[in-house]
């Protein structure tokens, strides 16, 4: 007897003979998806991972059960089975083969024999044996499927339950650890969907319909997240708090159930009162904060002042990166998540796309200034030697930029979408300049920069590069605005013309690429200033597919002064050319141009 008929006729008319499918609020699914299977390339993938049976009862997943042909033994399933449990974060899992059958307590290690599976209500109060009547106001909700078009995946799942635990637990600042690309605001969804339909509120009498507010450093987030959450009936429950409505009124908007804002617009306000303090301080029930490692709970940012105004809410932070050194204040704040979800596991399980990196070096990663170098601007100090931190903040050697982008431009597909990061806006607007002189398409928006200054015109290029319809603009460069809140699944390369400050943002920067489109097997990282070096973190990131070494400089030809390769004549002058490394320069373009930052 094969294992399908093995469960058909031995496994199925035993669940169903303690009850479930029978009893009320109870179910069996079967085939129960758990990863997509890391991708290999080539659009294969890795086996996905099933469980054979779930029980679920009362909207909550209560056991796993692993099922093995009959003439195999009954606890051959039992890794399965508690892998899947631990994934699942379900307590009881069992692993039968329609003989016998194996239990498994994954909460107090305690495993063996047992006659037959429990009835519904017994695995209940097996798994929850203290009532919990808010607990069980959560359970009694079925989340929103969107119209069928929704499902949890495990993950996300288990994101929900512990917060819910957490609040239920009366535990009152509650963080959220998942990476980007993992589906944050869905799970933040969710969350206000039950205790929406609960009538949770600080007092706990239920007498009335919770007052949540989400709030964002970024409009574009702020957006984002109102019209994730459009799946409430009354167009009055959601508030998208505009800057303009207060000002014209002169207060703040109270009617609604779920607001939504950035914290700029809460601190502003007439005569330096932010608007924040026109609303009692028990006025909202929860708050969600968005992106909350970009310093919401620092002693000294200006997030902590609205965080402490409105103490009595419970407080849930979104996060997309793990504890690290630099942003320590945020888990001191909020404590240590409830449930955590890395890059590493959303890639192995297939649920975000893998990465490759390549580090570039080119010549002209330090540079002297000699008098037949060109300044364009500015003043420059002869002799000095510029290293390449300074390089883009102090001087901009357009030459070196130039062979720069000439190096990725040829290495990539320039079909593809990419996000180009750039020290400042200046010199995201010289690199789009390049790009768009040495891209192959003819259409005049092929790149743009999409950085403070160009306001509303780059918000106009940014939502048409994030259109999976659209394939212009296809390159973007910016200098920090792009490192979050940046929905756009076709990124395949990632460009770092510049050193990222910390691993907190090297994080939020890999996070563009890592969303999955059809197609997309992983996306590539060009890296000119080792970045990934400095902040490779396999804890959480895993390893990346294919390590490729740097890319070899361009072959040099003999000094025209000495013959020799490489060049012996006497340094630091002359100083080789930054681009071709030839003394003197053999390019077209025999002089360095300079550009000093003013």
């Amino acid at each position: 007897m094969n294992e399908t008929e093995t469960r058909a006729e031995l496994i199925d008319p035993q669940l169903v003979k303690a009850g479930w499918g029978v009893v009320e609020n109870s179910r069996i699914r079967r085939e129960f998806p758990i990863s997509k299977g890391r991708l290999l390339g080539n659009g294969r993938r890795a086996q996905p991972l099933s469980a054979d049976y779930v029980l679920v009862y009362k909207n909550r997943n209560l056991a796993v059960v692993e099922a093995k042909k009959r003439d195999l033994h009954y606890s051959d399933g039992v890794t399965q089975a508690k892998d899947y449990a631990e994934r699942l974060k379900i307590r009881f899992t069992y692993s039968t083969n329609g003989k016998a059958i194996y239990q498994i307590d994954m909460d107090e290690s305690l495993e063996g024999d047992v006659a037959h599976f429990p009835t519904p209500d017994e695995l209940w109060n097996m798994t929850f044996p203290k009532e919990d009547t808010l607990q069980d106001k959560f359970y009694d909700i079925p989340l929103n499927d969107k119209g069928g078009t929704w499902y949890p995946r495990y993950y996300q799942n288990n994101a929900i339950n512990k917060t819910l635990e957490a609040i239920a637990q009366d535990k009152k600042k509650i963080l959220l650890t998942l990476a980007t690309g993992t589906g944050k605001t869905d799970i933040a969804f969710q969350i206000v969907w039950k205790l929406f339909h609960a009538k949770w509120n600080i007092q706990k009498d239920f007498s009335r319909i919770p007052r949540i507010l989400f709030l964002a450093d970024r409009n574009i987030l702020a957006n984002q997240a109102f019209n994730k959450f459009n799946f409430f009936d009354d167009e009055e429950t959601l508030v998208r708090i505009d800057p303009s409505e207060i000002r014209k009124k002169n207060k703040v908007t109270t009617n609604g159930n779920v607001f939504f804002t950035i914290f700029q617009t809460f601190m502003s306000g007439e005569s330096d009162t932010p608007n924040f303090g026109q609303y009692p301080n028990d006025f909202f029930d929860f708050i969600i904060i968005d992106e909350c490692h970009r310093g919401g709970a620092n002693d000294e940012s200006k997030w902590r002042a609205i965080l402490e105004y409105f103490s009595p809410a419970y407080q849930l932070g979104l996060t997309a990166t793990p504890k690290r050194d630099v942003n320590g204040d945020t888990y001191d704040y909020f404590g240590e998540p409830v449930y955590q979800y890395s890059l590493k596991e959303g890639i192995n399980d297939g649920f975000l796309t893998p990465f490759k990196v390549k580090n570039i070096s080119t010549t002209g990663d330090s540079y002297i200034f000699t008098k037949d170098d060109e300044v364009l601007e500015g003043e420059i100090e002869e002799g000095k030697e510029y290293t390449l931190d300074e390089q883009n903040k102090i001087i901009e050697i357009m030459g070196i930029e130039k062979y720069r982008v000439k190096l990725f431009m040829e290495m990539m597909n320039q079909s593809q979408k990419t996000l180009v990061f750039c020290e400042t806006q200046a010199h995201a607007s010289a690199i789009r300049n390049l790009i768009n002189q040495k891209a192959k398409s003819k259409n005049i928006d092929y790149c743009h920069r999409v950085t403070a200054d160009e306001g509303s015109r780059g918000e106009k290029f940014l939502l048409q590069f994030q259109d999976n319809e659209k394939s212009i603009p296809t390159v973007l460069t910016t200098s920090r605005k792009l490192s979050t809140g940046v929905d756009a699944p076709e990124i395949k390369n990632i460009v770092l013309m510049r050193k990222v400050k910390s691993m907190v943002e090297f994080k939020q920067i890999i996070g563009r690429g890592t969303r999955l489109f059809d197609g997309k097997d992983y996306f590539t990282i060009f890296d000119f200033y080792k970045n990934h070096t400095h902040f490779h973190d396999p804890d959480w990131d895993g390893e990346q597919i294919d390590p490729e070494e740097p890319t070899p400089k361009p072959p040099k030809e003999p000094c025209k002064l000495c013959g020799q390769l490489p060049c012996t004549c006497p340094k630091p002058e002359p100083v080789p050319c930054p681009i071709c490394d030839n003394l003197p320069c053999v390019c077209d373009n025999p002089r360095t141009m300079i550009r000093v930052k003013l």
